[in-house]
Order: structure tokens, then C-alpha cells, then sequence
């Protein structure tokens, strides 16, 4: 990234992601400063985005012809899945990881989570994807995997054994605990739920005492649309319940789950919930860029912090005849749309 910049335009400042006319001052990659100014120039800066869940291994498989349920597919450790993974050479599979994190940066994804299979070896080859890349990953590891990484990526409670003690080890090593529960239906939420993960992934089939849990808790959730249409454990809006998630309170994040299946671009993930539901664009906004809280050093832009900031250019399209800037951007924005990206 560029370490001193100085840029101008329309700003969505703060976690509030308020529109503001404004000159930013970035300084060996800190915001130094945020001026406001009169007639800027007509450009849009925005938080960079963060991806909340991946299994970007799974590229080695993508658009691959396949069959079957989900349990069939994904599921450790015979699913369809983890039979390409374990078959694929390291060589190959950290080149796939490595153009998928490539591609993301393109987008304007500054980070992403990912539950990142095949223990030790499979994390080491996810770093070794990352290594020189701007856009830097949050890993969840697996099979032991989780003992050298950031925490703990479980697929479900029903699909493991010794999975108390498990967590117990991990949480002594310092790690956080992310929990795959409610995709296909909501038998295995509650028991996730007693783990008090740090984070819970899809809650397609969450029920509302569910997640009344998850706001009083402060429990995040992030949420896959687009993966659960195409993977058939949903046709509808109201799966995930993802206006109830906000009206209860709950933080919501966005994923774009599994690349097999699914392009891991937030701009489509967003566009495509603004379609399904009548949440507000800002709200849609909040959750492509809000899972970097799970960073710990979350991208609002703000004096003091570090910069991680996209700047669309709506003057090389007709975005520049947009009378909504928030409705515009997450619904028709893309990568072709990004003059620059700082990160």
C-alpha cells in the first residue's frame, strides 16, 4: 500500500459510515487527519472490505460437476471436499489459494477468515499463499491446525468427537473459536451456542431464541446468502433470517463461504442481499465491511488508525448519475469501479 497519501472526496467516516466531504491525510499508513472541505472532488472512499468466511482451498475445485446433498459434499472427513483436497499436491493447491487471495485484493477485500483444512501442513500452505499479498487472511485451522493459527474452524458440533477437550486446548492457547451451525437445518445451534464461540458461521435455520442468544451474548454471526441458495439449504429471503438478526440486535458479518461454488467477491454478496431482503444498503454496507472487527483492528476510517480504504471513481460510469451513493455502491459496485486501493 501506499504508506503517505493524501486523497479527497466523500467519505463514509466512522462506523456509522457517514457520507462527509473530506480531504484524509495518511501518513506512514496511519490517518493523521480528516478535514472536511468544500466542493471535493467527485470520488468515493470507503472502508476496505473484509471477507468473514472462506474455505478458499476449495478453489482447486471450482465449478466442479457434482451431485448430492451437503453432507455429501462438505462434511469432514469423506466429504466430497476434503477427497479433492487430500488428493490435490501442495504445489497446486497454495498457486489456487494464492490467485483466489490475489483476486480478492482486486476487489477492495483487505482480509478474510477461513477455515482452512489438513491440519499444520494446511495452514502453513495458506501462509505461504498469503506471503507478499496485501490482502492478509485470519485462519481458522483444523486437525491441529488451529494450535498455530488464529483459532479453532469447526464444522459442526455433530461432526466431531472429543470436541470439549478440543476447545478447552485451544482456548488455553489463546485461540478463538468459530462454529459452523444452523446451515441445513437448527439441531446443532444450541449445542454451538454452549461453547460461546467467538464466532458463528451461517445460522441459516436459526430460530429467535437462537438468536436473542447471540445479541445478549455479543456472539457475531456471519451470514453466506449466496452460498446457502446455490448449495440448496435455502430458496428463501427469510433463510437466514437475516432482518431478524438486525432487528434483535445481533452483529452480522458477511461471508462468501466456499469457493468451490461461490466467486468470493463481497460486491456480488452484497448486491445479491440487497435483492432478498428490504434491509437498508447501509446496514448491507456495515456487514461487507464490519467482520474486520474479528481483526481486532477493524477498518472504520478514522484519525488515529491505520488505512485500509478503497476509492471508487463513479465518474467512469454512470455511477456518477447515482442519487444514493450508499444504494449505489452496494448494489452495482464492483472492482472495475476502484481508482485505488490503500492497504
Amino acid at each position: 500500500m501506499e504508506n503517505n497519501a493524501s486523497i479527497e472526496g466523500f467519505a463514509f467516516l466512522g462506523d456509522e459510515l457517514s457520507l462527509q466531504p473530506v480531504r484524509i491525510d495518511i501518513e506512514d499508513g496511519i490517518i493523521r487527519s480528516i478535514e472536511e472541505v468544500k466542493n471535493p472532488r467527485k470520488r468515493w472512499i470507503l472502508p476496505a472490505l473484509f471477507n468473514a468466511h472462506t474455505h478458499i482451498g476449495d478453489t482447486v475445485a471450482m465449478d466442479l460437476p457434482v451431485d448430492g446433498d451437503l453432507e455429501s459434499i462438505v462434511s469432514p472427513p469423506d466429504g466430497l471436499k476434503h477427497r479433492i483436497l487430500r488428493a490435490t499436491e501442495r504445489d497446486a493447491l497454495v498457486s489456487a489459494m494464492h490467485a483466489t487471495i490475489g483476486f480478492m485484493e482486486q476487489t477492495g477485500c483487505a482480509g478474510f477468515a477461513d477455515f482452512r483444512e489438513g491440519g499444520v501442513e494446511g495452514v502453513d500452505a495458506l501462509r505461504e499463499a498469503a506471503d507478499g499479498m496485501s490482502t492478509r487472511p485470519l485462519i481458522f485451522g483444523r486437525e491441529g491446525g488451529e494450535l498455530i493459527s488464529d483459532g479453532y474452524g469447526i464444522s459442526s458440533v455433530r461432526d466431531l468427537h472429543n470436541l470439549e477437550s478440543d476447545i478447552e486446548t485451544a482456548r488455553r492457547a489463546g485461540r478463538r473459536i468459530a462454529i459452523h451451525a444452523g446451515e441445513r437445518d437448527s439441531d446443532d445451534i444450541e449445542g454451538a451456542l454452549a461453547y460461546n464461540p467467538d464466532l458463528l458461521i451461517h445460522c441459516t435455520h436459526a430460530r429467535r431464541n437462537d438468536l436473542r442468544r447471540c445479541a445478549d451474548e455479543g456472539i457475531p454471526i456471519a451470514i453466506c446468502p449466496r452460498s446457502n441458495w446455490i448449495l440448496g439449504v435455502t430458496r428463501s429471503p427469510d433463510h437466514p433470517p437475516v432482518c431478524e438478526m438486525i432487528d434483535l440486535g445481533c452483529r452480522v458479518f458477511l461471508g462468501t463461504d466456499n469457493a468451490m461454488f461461490v466467486q468470493p467477491d463481497l460486491w456480488r454478496e452484497m448486491a445479491f442481499l440487497s435483492e432478498i431482503t428490504t434491509l437498508s444498503a447501509r446496514t448491507i454496507l456495515e456487514m461487507g465491511i464490519g467482520g474486520s472487527a474479528l481483526t481486532k483492528d477493524p477498518y472504520w476510517i478514522e484519525e488515529g488508525k491505520r488505512a485500509s480504504i478503497i476509492e471508487i471513481n463513479p465518474e467512469r460510469s454512470n455511477l456518477i448519475c447515482s442519487r444514493d451513493p450508499v444504494r449505489t455502491v452496494i448494489s452495482r459496485g464492483g472492482s472495475c469501479h476502484l481508482d485505488r486501493i490503500l492497504f
